[in-house]
């Protein structure tokens, strides 16, 4: 095993290009109204100055989308050399006049309802216009006709892309991105590693954009970002990224930037003599221990444990995990000498995560001198957790927020993580709008989403449980619906992990 980059087609966004072997280009996504120009303006200079080229931006109307035009301007004017994209859903009209006026539209597919020549006609623009194009596949919202053939799956995901970039190639138009997004990161990775694969058999070389969508914020939503991000980058997959994160999305840069710098290189080839024990895009746990991964407080005497001493860590452990005897437990063990808990987080959560990921690894110790043992024990389960090993806390499926939010959802997070974080076997999901709403947060136990300015509709899985009710209520109903379905305990009384659930 050894890291390659995929080979990819340039794609030029404004005076950004990526693809072609350049260096991961990071990215971010403004949440104010689109329709303020200087309010976005303004969010779009402080993106680019943490370090990001490219800023995107909703547009859910048609005024919006024209409003874009102003804003680009404005960047133009205040000498913000940052690219703009025009992210569109439900209403494909509004992509046309984007287009015109941005240097990428990013689409949905499962809005065109295989409407040919309508995306034709945004094609034939676009390339007038030298405006790139993402198809941007969604697990949560794939088109009917996809769900009922493959099923809400990474197969059906890439069945989407799929469609669209050949429909691109028969027109001709090379300019395309694609992404393959979901809040699960197994089914994340699979996903991207699937379509890879079917791109590569009928020799297209889109770039691909990297990210997994509703993270959440703090440590939890930089460690679920770094597994998935990781697993990918480890893989040599990746054009492009961008760090979904509940928060000012400034701050989602420099976490970018961390994960893109620290896969800029991983030397080293690793032998593997047995290949076939590994499947990428099929969860299979190697080992026959039964429990759910382990953290050092419980390794059992004897336990086996491997360090990465390479700067290839993940290729190193996991050639080294597959060459075990039968189907022998074995932890995995990585040093960071950074000074921070974000910066050892994220990188261990990128080389360590995915090996969890894969069902390959059965313990994670993390040597950190520079961080305290409680930090350090924390990382190690957020990771097990990001990576969908072992459940030891509350999972908030929270989606950034953007100019489609319809409340603030960051102090919102905020409150319902105080009321409910003392249940560790739950999912909860927390959406800005419908847009993520309940198909992005289709692996949440509840589901909390703007339905309108100041009303919320509650979920219980996919159901609809109470609909449009005043946001002053909401954090209450939401706690009396947990309480009524059985999942409630007092907070004196929680602790301990749940067995993990794929």
């Amino acid at each position: 095993m050894e890291y390659r980059r995929r080979t990819s087609d340039e794609v030029r966004i404004g005076a950004t290009t990526i693809g072609g072997g350049r260096p991961v280009a990071v990215q971010s996504m403004t949440n104010t109204d689109t329709g303020d120009t200087e309010a976005c303006v303004a969010q779009i200079g402080r993106i680019r100055a943490a370090g990001a080229p490219i800023v995107r931006l909703t547009a859910r109307n048609l005024r919006e989308a024209e409003n874009l035009g102003a804003i680009a301007r404005r960047v133009r004017e205040e000498g913000i050399d940052a690219a703009l994209v025009a992210d569109i859903h439900f209403l494909p009209e509004a992509a046309a006049v984007a287009a015109r006026h941005v240097a990428k539209v990013r689409i949905n597919p499962g809005n065109y309802r295989n409407d040919r020549g309508q995306f034709a006609e945004l094609v034939e623009l676009c390339r007038r216009c030298g405006t790139a194009l993402r198809i941007g596949v969604n697990h949560g919202s794939l088109a009917r006709g996809i769900v009922d053939r493959w099923g809400d799956t990474p197969q059906g995901m890439v069945a989407s892309a799929m469609e669209y970039l050949r429909e691109c190639r028969r027109l001709d138009f090379d300019q395309v991105v694609v992404s393959m997004k979901s809040s699960n990161t197994r089914v994340m990775v699979a996903a991207y590693r699937l379509l890879a694969a079917a791109m590569e058999s009928e020799g297209l070389r889109c770039p691909l954009h990297l990210g997994v969508t509703e993270a959440g914020n703090g440590l939890e939503g930089r460690v679920k970002s770094a597994v998935g991000i990781g697993a990918l980058l480890a893989d040599g997959l990746g054009d492009t990224i961008r760090v979904s994160l509940t928060e000012a999305p400034e701050r989602e840069v420099p976490v970018a930037q961390l994960l893109a710098d620290h896969f800029r290189d991983r030397p080293g080839r690793f032998a593997v003599r047995r290949p076939e024990r590994y499947s990428p895009t099929e969860y299979r746990r190697r080992s026959t221990m039964s429990r759910p991964p382990l953290v050092p407080a419980e390794f059992p005497a004897g336990f086996r444990e491997i360090e990465a001493l390479s700067g290839n860590p993940t290729a190193e452990l996991r050639a080294a995990l597959l060459d075990l005897e039968g189907g022998e437990p074995a932890a995995v063990v990585r040093r960071y000498d950074d000074a921070t808990t974000e910066a050892v987080a994220v990188k261990a959560a990128a080389d360590l995560g995915p090996l969890f990921l894969d069902g390959l690894a059965d313990g994670i110790r993390i040597v950190a001198p520079r961080l305290s043992p409680g930090e350090i024990a924390r990382i190690e389960l957020l990771i097990l957790q990001a990576a969908r090993a072992r459940m030891s806390q509350t999972e908030y499926i929270a989606c950034p927020g953007c100019g489609r939010t319809l409340y603030d959802i960051e102090r919102t997070l905020d409150a319902i993580k105080a009321r409910t974080s003392h249940l560790p076997a739950l999912r909860i999901g927390v959406m800005g709008c419908i847009v993520n709403g309940p198909g992005e947060m289709a692996d949440a136990d509840y589901g909390y989403v703007g339905a309108a300015p100041g009303r919320i509709t509650l979920y219980r899985g996919r159901t609809v449980v109470e609909r449009d009710i005043p946001q002053e209520e909401a954090l209450d109903r939401l706690v009396e619906l947990i309480r009524a379905c059985g999942d409630w305990r007092e907070p004196d009384g929680a602790g301990g992990d749940e067995t993990a659930r794929p």
